[in-house]
């Protein structure tokens, strides 16, 4: 099967990248890295999550967020909404695409959100309910889509029941996410094309974490059957806390660069959002987790 032409980016940086920072990130420096990231070319920017201040710290701050980002036109900025509260919270707040987050394992699931598979999608239902009446768009997200880090590896089928569950739900895109970066492409393909029998395959993602160093080569794997949006994170911000020596997400900067030389159209402008990926990183003062960022960062140093 031919490449796709065209791929859509998902930038989690602001949200899922900053998320699990110890210190804290001023509002004012995430608004300025939502709104650089947008002017980058990138089609949508996850700008933050409506979740309990006692469960995620860093995200307390989301109502001022989502009110005073500076919105750019035909950008996307979806915000995470477990729950009603939530979905309540973010809709009063200007909110006109939302996630919810479910997992493809019974043990994750209990650790991340304290409940069953089950109850997870009984608990979703009230959400994709009000959105649809209040004309928000909905996006679901899928964890531990190849492994967990409690129960090992799972079964594609298991993955391709909750897909289809978010898909009948009124999920318009279902990101399948590899949380702790065990996938590798044989394992990736089989779960895509499990899922892609029972929802359709331009409706499914790709959010994949980068712990050994697979990331790049499972987005391939997944452009060989079709799947034409992956979520990526500036600087490879971020990670998964309930499973040790999980790296971050796969970089944007090292996605943009190999769509590039592939020929497929992002919309997204290297150098700018390398560029981008310093700044951030030197506001919180660690070193960019991407080759390319850095690659491309010394040339223009030595030149």
């Amino acid at each position: 099967m031919d490449l796709p032409n065209k791929v859509r980016i998902v930038e989690v940086g602001p949200r899922d990248g900053l998320q699990n920072e110890k210190q804290e990130v001023p509002t004012a420096v995430k608004l300025e890295l939502i709104e650089r990231l947008a002017d980058a070319g990138l089609p949508a920017v996850e700008a933050t999550a409506f979740v309990s201040p006692k469960w995620i710290p860093q995200m307390a701050d989301h109502t001022e967020v989502l009110e005073r980002i500076r919105r750019k036109p035909g950008v996307d900025y979806p915000v995470l909404t477990p729950n009603l509260k939530g979905f309540e919270a973010a809709r009063a707040a200007g909110a006109t695409e939302v996630a919810i987050f479910g997992a493809a394992s019974e043990a994750f699931s209990k650790k991340n959100i304290n409940c069953s598979i089950a109850e997870s999608l009984e608990r979703f239902r009230p959400v994709t309910d009000a959105a649809r009446n209040a004309n928000v768009k909905v996006r679901g997200y899928i964890s531990c889509v190849v492994g967990c880090p409690y129960e090992g590896e799972i079964e594609p089928d298991k993955v391709a029941d909750v897909a289809e569950a978010l898909f009948h739900m009124g999920c318009y895109e279902i990101s399948l996410g590899d949380t702790i970066g065990v996938g590798t492409p044989a394992k990736m393909q089989r779960m895509i094309k499990a899922c892609a029998a029972r929802v359709p395959i331009e409706q499914l993602a790709g959010h994949y974490h980068d712990t050994y160093g697979q990331a790049l080569a499972n987005i391939y794997a997944s452009l060989e059957l079709g799947v034409a949006t992956f979520d990526s994170s500036i600087a490879g911000l971020g990670g998964c806390p309930y499973a040790a020596g999980a790296s971050g997400n796969v970089a944007t900067e090292d996605v943009v660069y190999m769509l590039t030389g592939l020929g497929i159209e992002t919309g997204v402008d290297l150098d700018r959002i390398v560029g981008i990926g310093e700044w951030i990183c030197g506001v919180l003062g660690k070193e960019p987790a991407t080759k390319a960022g850095r690659a491309i960062a010394a040339k223009k140093k030595a030149a």
